[in-house]
């Protein structure tokens, strides 16, 4: 869908994106504060950010309860939910396009308004400990936190997060969103047919009852590698498994294009290098590996599910084709098909106005980078092999990483693993 964006910054500090998407008959709203988990005044009280997400709705100054705005909200087909990360809170809706200024004033009232009450505070303490209680019967659920932890990142498991609940009291949802909830610390994006409605939206969001603030920093820690770990449960009769690799720099856009590219070649397809290899062969059912640029680290990381008796076999091949793409072991074929794919992914990445607007909120978000959707076709055409090895060096070379699994069997199993991938980093 043909769209242009425009960056505004608003009188009383906040800035966000207007995309304007012609004939669509949608409009999308999201509403990001860096409010997230790291952000919560003290670690007794870790829930407290994800606690008043769930209450974002509640009571306000419209509205006596959930339920009442609830139905309101929904009445004609609108949808609306909030989520919590580590760094974020954001909140999103999409509506009717002929509705859009009505579901624009009901967020209003839930973001800049609320009305925190014991009553739903003690409900939604109930709902986050069965929400998080439900996570711990997800492995992978359980691993990357603890992964996180392991390479010395500043952060609970979902255990740790449970035993919190109970700490978290009304004065700590209000004073975290009196600190956080600030026009300052506010970004946006707003998507949909908006020609001749720029003026107006603008109008509303600097009339927004918000007090200035401030643009919070994102913390920093100081990873290095861990131990090989085992969370074992006696009903895993399988390994979930998990591979993270550390540089200590947010890697550039060139270099996340082209690890996109490399992860494709190693497990984007069911003939790829390790994951097509491994199906190949009957040892896993399904493996991936990601790349993620961070504000003052990056990531590389793969994961799966494998039965015990093949995970050996299964670093086998993982092991050797690593090596292969630093022995620059990568054909221009491959290269060519993984362009191909990611032209193709890219040009269905905006069927639908909720699709455009992903495009641009997560780096926007986080670092206020404006991605140019026009461009990303040539910057995929750009990718090298040259690219591709030397990014995967770097990850290499820091040799700052941790393997950690979660399966019913033995220490020595992963430790067995770990010493597979060591002669990997052994140059570096």
């Amino acid at each position: 869908m043909n769209h242009t964006v425009q960056e505004v910054k608003l009188k009383n500090g906040a800035s966000g994106l207007l995309i304007n998407v012609p004939g669509a008959t949608v409009m999308s709203f999201q509403f990001q504060f860096r409010a997230g988990n790291r952000y919560v005044k003290h670690k007794d009280i870790y829930e407290t950010a994800h606690i008043m997400e769930h209450m974002a709705f509640g009571a306000n100054a419209g509205f006596k309860s959930e339920h009442e705005y609830e139905a309101e909200f929904t009445k004609n087909g609108a949808y609306h939910n909030a989520y919590t990360s580590d760094l974020s809170m954001v909140y999103v809706a999409d509506c009717a396009d002929f509705e859009w200024e009505r579901i624009l004033k009901l967020q209003q009232l839930a973001i800049c308004q609320p009305r925190f009450n014991e009553e739903e505070l003690e409900a939604e303490k109930g709902n986050v400990k069965s929400e998080l209680t439900g996570f711990l019967n997800n492995h992978n659920r359980v691993l990357w936190p603890k992964i996180q932890q392991l390479l010395g990142e500043d952060t609970l498991t979902f255990w740790q997060r449970l035993q919190t609940i109970h700490n978290v009291t009304l004065a700590d949802i209000k004073e975290h969103y009196r600190r956080t909830h600030t026009a300052h610390n506010m970004r946006f994006v707003i998507s949909g047919k908006l020609h001749g409605r720029r003026s107006e939206i603008i109008r509303q969001l600097e009339s927004w009852e918000l007090k200035s603030g401030e643009r919070f920093a994102v913390p920093r820690d100081e990873l290095s590698s861990g131990n090989p770990t085992l969370i074992r449960r006696k009903e895993a009769s399988n390994l979930t498994f998990g591979l993270s690799l550390m540089v200590p720099r947010e890697i550039s856009d060139e270099e996340s294009d082209a690890m996109d590219a490399l992860d494709h070649i190693l497990t984007g397809t069911m003939h790829s290098r390790i994951y097509g290899a491994a199906r190949q062969k009957g040892l896993a059912y399904h493996v991936f590996s990601d790349t993620s640029a961070g504000f003052h680290d990056s990531s590389w990381d793969f994961g799966g599910q494998v039965n015990l008796d093949t995970a050996k076999p299964l670093f086998d091949i993982i092991v050797r084709e690593i090596q292969a793409v630093l022995d620059g072991k990568i054909t221009e074929k491959e290269l060519d098909a993984a362009k191909s794919y990611a032209l193709g992914r890219h040009q269905m990445g905006a069927q639908t106005v909720a699709q455009i607007s992903n495009f641009y909120t997560n780096r926007y978000f986080a670092d206020g980078v404006v991605k140019d959707y026009n461009r990303a076709p040539q910057d995929i055409m750009k990718i090298t092999r040259d690219l591709m090895k030397t990014t995967a060096e770097s990850f290499i070379a820091h040799n700052t990483w941790v393997l950690a699994g979660v399966s019913s069997g033995d220490k020595e199993h992963i430790t067995d693993l770990s010493e597979k991938l060591e002669p990997l980093f052994q140059g570096s």
